[in-house]
């Protein structure tokens, strides 16, 4: 499909899936080989995150724990400003290898307030995954070790992104359409 509605806004096809599924096999490729040797977890941040995690952690070459946090910012196309944690950490990560899983950093925000609680927590180590991020939207300094696509500041669903929770199940990213 070139073209989606989702609830009252027209999506148009932004990344197909066979991208997707060819940067996230590229991903898993340089995960699995910094990460040799190691049985990282993997912190899925939720609810976006879900799809790029299990098709991100299908391709790995190394055994990963895998764990899921629920973070929200968002409400309806706009970022709040700040986090609320509806479903908490529950796994020990004292001296862990921990790759956080995000579906998309853009201003940055979840992550920036969420990380010194993360870290409290004492890991070996933390990197961010993220299958999409916004430059022009970044707001605070943030070291993202893998990123699957560099995009334009564009409103985007599909893939496990969603608008108001609506518009996840599309196995390609579509962007909002020029009114």
């Amino acid at each position: 499909m070139s073209r989606i509605q989702v609830l009252d806004k027209t999506f148009e096809i932004f990344l197909e899936s066979d991208a997707i599924q060819r940067r996230v096999k590229e991903m898993a490729q340089q995960i699995s080989a910094d990460c040799a040797g190691t049985r990282p977890l993997f912190l899925s941040i939720l609810n976006g995150s879900f799809l790029f995690t299990a098709d991100l952690v299908r391709h790995l070459t190394i055994e990963p724990e895998i764990s899921f946090i629920k973070l929200a910012s968002y409400k309806g196309m706009r970022s709040t400003g700040s986090f609320t944690t509806a479903i908490g950490l529950d796994v020990d990560l004292l001296d862990r290898e921990v790759i956080l899983v995000e579906d998309i950093v853009d201003t940055g925000n979840t992550l920036f307030q969420f990380l010194p609680h993360l870290l409290q927590q004492q890991p070996r180590s933390v990197r961010i995954a993220t299958l999409l991020h916004k430059p022009e939207a970044t707001r605070h300094p943030l070291t993202l070790d893998y990123v699957g696509f560099s995009i334009p500041n564009k409103f985007v669903v599909g893939y496990g992104l969603d608008y108001d929770g609506w518009g996840r199940q599309h196995g390609s990213i579509y962007q909002l359409a020029a009114e």
